[in-house]
């Protein structure tokens, strides 16, 4: 892999962790609600869960690939588990008092279960059956103009995880900053909108089982 298709991956990793989704919100909140090094955790998880779709894209049949992104019913199953997962972090049991009270021992150390947050990044990644499309897109486009050569195909998908990784590292950081800022109302309220966009997303994700998406890009704009 030369310098230009280095360059190329590492762009391409910076732009895709600014992707708007569930996984960019949700990768925000936790880390402003329970510190970088649980965001990380979460992070790594969804980068578990790009690799995952990659191995998928580069060793499946290519006919497979392209049924299993069209078929409706694991649009309509990702969107109902997002939706699900928005409506638990909306209806969270935990109420407006418990964060105040969370908040006047904010400076006893949180225990975070590492574990249970990598697995709800990969899980809350690989339920997006729009991320499989997209990474059976890119590999479709790269191997050939990579001659199909294994070890330059996977530096080249290595090299965009780590540009997209990096690039999550700074907005982790950049969002444990505003922590500080964090009223108990406005955390109480970030989670509650958390909750909404998972909803709006799964919604989403449920009508392009269904819609074309010519009517769907006929609605947005």
């Amino acid at each position: 892999m030369d310098i230009y298709d280095f360059k190329n991956a590492l762009l391409i990793g910076f732009f895709m962790a600014f992707m708007i989704g569930p996984v960019f919100f949700m990768l925000i909140q936790t880390s402003i609600l329970k510190g970088a090094r649980a965001a990380i955790a979460f992070d790594l998880g969804v980068i578990i869960g790009d690799l995952t779709f990659i191995l998928i894209a580069y060793y499946g049949s290519r006919p497979l690939l392209e049924k299993i992104k069209d078929d409706p019913r694991l649009f309509f199953i990702g969107g109902f588990v997002l939706i699900i997962y928005g409506l638990i972090t909306y209806f969270d049991k935990e109420n407006k008092k418990e964060v105040i009270e969370n908040t006047k021992i904010s400076n006893i150390p949180i225990k975070n279960n590492y574990l249970k947050l990598f697995i709800k990044g990969y899980f809350l990644n690989f339920i997006n059956i729009g991320v499989l499309a997209f990474w059976l897109g890119t590999v479709l486009v790269i191997g050939p103009a990579l001659k199909m050569n294994q070890t330059a195909i996977f530096s080249y998908f290595g090299t965009i995880l780590i540009g997209y990784f990096i690039t999550d590292l700074g907005k982790i950081f950049l969002a444990k900053k505003l922590k500080n800022k964090m009223t108990p109302s406005v955390i109480y309220s970030v989670k509650k909108i958390m909750g909404i966009i998972l909803i709006v997303c799964g919604v989403f994700l449920m009508l392009k089982g269904f819609i074309p998406n010519e009517k769907i890009d006929e609605f947005i704009y």
